[in-house]
């Protein structure tokens, strides 16, 4: 009997969500889709972060998608943070905190003045160029001369922040600096968590102000936070399995892709 009431409510809740939130039934299987993907990226293998995002593209517009995701990515990195917050490497992240919040300012100011269009293009030009200058880097730099200056730092930093404002890309960025940090996985993991938690939080606001965050994405995000949270839980017992090698050469094919991408499609 109980599972009857479960079948019925369950019945009448995706039609009031089908009728409210005007989706079709496959722009709901792919958000569901995209928001596995959100908590395994957090908690399991960061750079495919970016391939839940692309989804979600594909449900709303590119800028109110932006918003409908920041709510789960959130969601997301609460999980990411208090799994693995013991394992945060808190130097490298106060390098980056005061020049990604400038980036998310100027990516503010940008989504006033230029087409998203122009903005997704430049994210991917920047994305391949940081994955290029990385693995120049590991082929003719030595260890001792990883880039810990505040040029890099700021570089980074900026970049996390302008892409993490205008398309919740900041993924590919991070995922350049932590490997040049030349972070187990475990510390990797563990700063980035913190990392989006305090940089998507801080976006809230200005998202807000531009209108990308409503009541009807709410909505949508409420129906999505219990697959977030079946993705993180899934992440958190796929990552002991990863060999380093393989979860760095991940993240940089991913980083990759996303980059093709956006540049180009």
């Amino acid at each position: 009997m109980s599972r009857f009431f479960v079948s019925v409510f369950a019945t009448i809740f995706l039609m009031l969500s089908l009728a409210i939130t005007s989706l079709a039934w496959w722009q709901w299987l792919l958000a569901v889709f995209g928001a596995v993907f959100i908590g395994l990226s957090k908690t399991g293998i960061p750079g495919v972060g970016i391939f839940p995002v692309a989804l979600f593209a594909l449900v709303y517009p590119t800028t109110e998608s932006v918003g409908l995701v920041l709510p789960l990515l959130i969601c997301a990195d609460i999980v990411a943070v208090k799994t693995y917050h013991r394992h945060a490497q808190w130097k490298y992240l106060w390098r980056l905190f005061p020049w990604a919040a400038t980036g998310i300012i100027i990516g503010f100011g940008a989504m006033e003045i230029l087409e998203s269009a122009i903005l997704i293009r430049i994210i991917g030009a920047t994305f391949l160029l940081m994955v290029a200058l990385h693995l120049w880097r590991k082929k003719f730099l030595k260890d001792e001369e990883i880039p810990n200056g505040p040029v890099f730092s700021g570089a980074m930093g900026l970049s996390a922040g302008f892409a993490t404002m205008v398309a919740n890309a900041a993924g590919p960025v991070m995922t350049i600096y932590l490997l040049a940090m030349q972070l187990p996985k475990l510390e990797f993991i563990g700063t980035g968590a913190w990392y989006f938690f305090v940089l998507n939080t801080f976006k809230v606001p200005f998202q807000a102000q531009q209108g990308n965050i409503t009541a009807r994405s709410l909505f949508i995000d409420g129906v999505l936070v219990p697959f977030v949270i079946a993705g993180a839980i899934w992440g958190k017992k796929i990552l002991p399995k990863i060999n380093q090698n393989l979860f760095e050469g991940l993240s940089l094919l991913f980083a990759v892709i996303v980059g093709i991408k956006l540049l180009f499609f």
